[in-house]
């Protein structure tokens, strides 16, 4: 297909990823499902799994090979705004006040899903449905290690959001737990793809280089933009040509922690922590968010769709397989952390809704899924497999925790003077 076809076809692509996406969350909204999961499942159904499977020809004409590095690329333009909005909104004050009981919730969330994911890899490295004949053992123990310690940072952060616990001692906890989880994943996966290619270095460049980033972008740009947060607490919104450079920042952070191979995710996010508070915040928010989430954020989980094959596994072994790696992911990840949050004096209510919220795996399983396979470190059958353990994760992740902690609704008539209470 040429240049011009591709760009006519896109349009086509967008409006039918934009319509099925919108439909699922109608349908899984009604279930108690956030955005974030409908999308993930519709992702799966756009791709070989059922559309593919069910309408070959359509899939094929709909969504061609030639077609896939554009919508990586849209993909990933939506993945960096939509962690930079996160980094916007994390409060690096409130995790202070948590930091023992967050480090030690997320060395227990790091540790014991590792430990077991490692353990798998040594077991499976051998089977050429799993891991490429090129990963060795060492690299396949890491790799899977890295991806059943990843917590759904992202999904995390708006179920915290949605539930109106964003500012409480619970939210800060399982952020922080969770940024700490994900930084611990990234520089062990920056390991795993420079021993892929041989050059050890890299690893040294992706770890240094991400340290040194974020002291430069947490110490100085944070203190470099107060000015800018004042003068738009004093106009009241943010002008188009404020926007414009903040917009080329995050890109460039971005582009830094991507060429470092820590991935472009990182230095969106902390671009994110770097921008000053208040009004700025929030009009950063109200301008970018809306897009970002209903079109640039879905066409991400229909690529990781496109990718995922549940066809492949068509034999009793693994689909036993299958179900071991979430009975490891949910007890290494889920019941880990919330025996760490009860050691540190968490209440039995509260130390269950960490260890629900921790256990998501949802974006950044699917983000490292993805870059595993490009690189040809996993085979289509692994990833179907991760795939499906990080949609179950994602799941049950809401219902659990809205069982043992609440609804907001709920809550809020349980507070004094809430709706319901005598006033």
């Amino acid at each position: 297909m040429s240049s011009f076809d591709l760009s006519v076809l896109l349009f086509l692509q967008l409006a039918f990823i934009l319509t099925v996406c919108r439909a699922t969350a109608l349908v899984f909204k009604r279930l108690g499902q956030s955005q974030v999961v409908s999308e993930m499942i519709a992702g799966v159904l756009m791709g070989p799994s059922l559309m593919g499977w069910l309408w070959p020809e359509w899939s094929a004409y709909l969504f061609p090979a030639e077609s896939k590095p554009i919508l990586f690329a849209l993909s990933q333009v939506g993945l960096v705004l939509y962690m930079f909005l996160i980094g916007v909104e994390f409060d690096l004050d409130l995790i202070k006040s948590r930091m023992r009981s967050a480090a030690s919730v997320s060395l227990a969330g790091i540790v014991v899903p590792f430990s077991l994911g490692a353990a798998l890899a040594s077991y499976l490295v051998g089977d050429s449905q799993l891991f490429s004949a090129r990963t060795t053992v060492m690299q396949a123990m890491l790799f899977m290690g890295a991806a059943m310690s990843i917590t759904a940072f992202p999904m995390l952060a708006r179920i915290i959001f949605e539930q109106g616990l964003s500012k409480t001692a619970l939210g800060t906890l399982a952020l922080a737990a969770g940024s700490l989880d994900d930084a611990a994943a990234w520089c062990v996966l920056a390991v795993v793809l420079a021993s892929f290619q041989n050059r050890p270095e890299l690893a040294v460049y992706a770890i240094g280089g991400g340290l040194l980033f974020g002291a430069l972008a947490l110490l100085g740009l944070r203190r470099w933009l107060r000015p800018l947060g004042q003068k738009v607490e004093q106009e009241g919104e943010i002008s188009p040509a404020l926007l414009v450079f903040v917009l080329a920042l995050v890109m460039l952070g971005a582009w830094f922690t991507d060429y470092i191979q820590i991935y472009a995710v990182f230095g969106a996010f902390v671009m994110g922590i770097a921008m000053p508070r208040g009004k700025f915040a929030a009009e950063l928010h109200r301008t970018i968010y809306p897009l970002t989430t209903a079109f640039l954020l879905p066409v991400f989980f229909v690529y990781s769709g496109l990718n995922t094959r549940i066809g492949l596994l068509n034999t009793v072994s693994l689909w036993l397989l299958a179900g071991v790696v979430l009975l490891a992911a949910t007890l290494g990840k889920g019941v880990a952390c919330y025996a760490a949050a009860r050691w540190h004096g968490e209440s039995h209510r509260e130390a269950m809704a960490v260890g629900a919220l921790m256990n998501a795996r949802g974006l950044m399983e699917l983000i490292i899924l993805n870059i595993g396979l490009q690189r040809g470190i996993i085979e289509p059958g692994l990833f179907a497999i991760m795939v499906m353990m990080a949609i179950i994760t994602t799941l049950m992740a809401t219902p659990i925790f809205e069982r043992v902690y609440g609804k907001p609704a709920r809550r809020l008539q349980q507070q004094p003077g809430g709706a319901g209470s005598p006033g």
